[in-house]
């Protein structure tokens, strides 16, 4: 029996009505299925972070740079482009086909005969077999690309999500056999490979689409087009983001670079995973209002302090907890993280809020001030990486520290035409989470100094809850003194209740 012919009310349902609920489902299961599918890789990589040397996720990092620099020219966004295609054809999907094939054929081809440059320029041999074998990845591409796109425009999240929930549990099975048999740093080769040819197998079992490649090109102007665009924007992005690894992988040994990689990945966990999904929410919101610029500017002021009234007290409890919360997640053998991780926390910030600017950029239709706040980021990224290794790992991560401010700067000044916000504004709107993060951290610090470090030092696990506990309460009384409404809204983002429903 159908869901709509039991349902009440079914038999005056509108197609608006109807298409809504279609939109709700999907919206559920995309971000049930995301949610389930992090829980299972986070859990499998803790684990697996306790089984491998520091050397070996410095390896893969290492190979991680040419990979993701290929990756960006796997022409993904060529087949993102039948998704506005008014009236998809066969002929056109099998163009898609074709160009993801021939993109993705070309790179392979390109990363196995440049495998042995890259491996000299490194000093690391391995790196050349690593990247040989990395070349799997590309070729399952374009069965992944096509029916993910074909289900997108059905909005068939759901059997997505059961396809991406079993690749995610495929490739953690194989990640948590393949360290505990001790296979190394070839446990990170092999374990995204078989996650990602799960997923390409099951999501054309679940559509049954498979088509036969064309590589007649003629009227598919449109897609290559499209498809350049996000490539453009992708490439600056890539360089800001792989530069650090580019440039010490060649004069550190690969435990250090490994040591870096990974506090890169805590510092950033909440940035790169977090603020993201909330950028899809605030986009459609911002162009409801594109033709109300004072209104999109109050809009964007209040949704950055919002989202900065949880990720602020986040990253500055990371910089303070730093030595109980390595030790607890990722074991003794990582002792040389919280270093590291206490000063990129610091940074996070800075990087939260810049990339809070893009989605009203897009709003307002100016998406070419993101693409040169991208430029302004690559090269600043990369001066402050370049100029830092000179003095280690230390001085690497105070570079975050330094070219995070100045990238928000850029976007600031570069924004400010189309956005008509000042540094003032941005001050103003962001006082209260600052300063109640750093009396929160200030508090955490002193507690942590002079009463806990030493009689818990041997218990990690409980050190780290009572920090944790102690930040709560600190932080919870110091928006209670300076903004009992703030401290409501907290509480429903963390709710995940809808915003609207906090007192204005």
């Amino acid at each position: 029996m159908s869901e709509t012919s039991t349902s009440p009310g079914s038999a005056g349902e509108t197609p608006q009505d109807a298409f809504g609920g279609q939109v709700r489902r999907a919206i559920i299961w995309r971000s049930g299925s995301q949610i389930a599918a992090q829980v299972i890789s986070w859990s499998s990589t803790l684990i697996v972070m306790r089984l491998l040397a520091p050397a070996d996720y410095g390896l893969f990092a290492m190979s991680l740079v040419m990979l993701s620099f290929l990756n960006f020219l796997n022409g993904y966004g060529f087949a993102s482009a039948l998704v506005q295609e008014r009236d998809l054809d066969q002929h056109r999907i099998r163009q898609a086909f074709g160009l993801l094939l021939l993109a993705n054929g070309t790179i392979a081809a390109v990363q196995w005969f440049a495998a042995p440059a890259v491996a000299d320029y490194y000093s690391q041999p391995v790196v050349a077999q690593m990247l040989r074998v990395q070349t799997l990845i590309y070729l399952s591409t374009p069965f992944i690309a096509i029916p993910e796109v074909l289900m997108g425009r059905k909005l068939d999240f759901r059997s997505q999500a059961l396809v991406n929930m079993t690749a995610a549990l495929a490739g953690a099975i194989m990640s948590l056999v393949m360290a505990w048999m001790g296979f190394g740093v070839w446990t990170l080769v092999y374990a995204p490979i078989a996650m990602f040819w799960v997923r390409a197998i099951g999501l054309n079992l679940m559509v049954r689409a498979l088509v036969w490649p064309s590589f007649d090109f003629r009227g598919c102007g449109s897609i290559f087009c499209f498809g350049l665009a996000i490539l453009l924007t992708q490439l600056f992005w890539l360089v800001q983001t792989q530069s650090d690894i580019f440039l010490i992988g060649r004069v550190f040994h690969p435990h250090e670079v490994g040591v870096y990689s990974q506090a890169v990945f805590l510092a950033t966990i909440f940035y790169s995973r977090f603020v993201p999904p909330l950028n899809e929410v605030a986009f459609p919101a911002y162009s409801r209002l594109q033709h109300d610029l004072p209104a999109l500017r109050r809009a964007f002021l209040r949704s950055a302090r919002l989202i900065m009234l949880l990720a602020a007290p986040v990253y500055v409890g990371m910089a303070v907890t730093a030595v109980p919360l390595v030790a607890t997640l990722f074991g003794p053998t990582w002792a040389e993280l919280p270093p590291l991780v206490e000063m990129m926390a610091l940074a996070m910030p800075f990087m939260t809020v810049q990339i809070l600017f893009n989605p009203a950029l897009n709003a307002v239709g100016s998406p070419g001030v993101a693409v040169k706040t991208s430029i302004a980021g690559a090269i600043i990224f990369a001066a402050a990486f370049a100029a830092a290794v000179a003095f280690g790992l230390p001085g690497v991560a105070l570079a975050w520290c330094l070219a995070a401010p100045l990238l928000l700067l850029a976007t600031l000044l570069l924004s400010r035409p189309a956005l008509g916000l000042g540094l003032r504004d941005l001050a103003t709107s962001l006082s209260l989470p600052v300063i109640c993060s750093l009396v929160m951290g200030a508090v955490v610090w002193a507690a942590d100094r002079l009463l806990l470090g030493q009689a818990l030092a041997a218990l990690p696990g409980i050190h780290l809850v009572v920090l944790v506990g102690i930040g709560v309460v600190s932080y919870a009384a110091a928006l209670h003194g300076m903004d009992r409404t703030a401290l409501v809204q907290v509480w429903q983002l963390v709710r995940r209740k809808p915003l609207a429903e906090a007192p204005a």
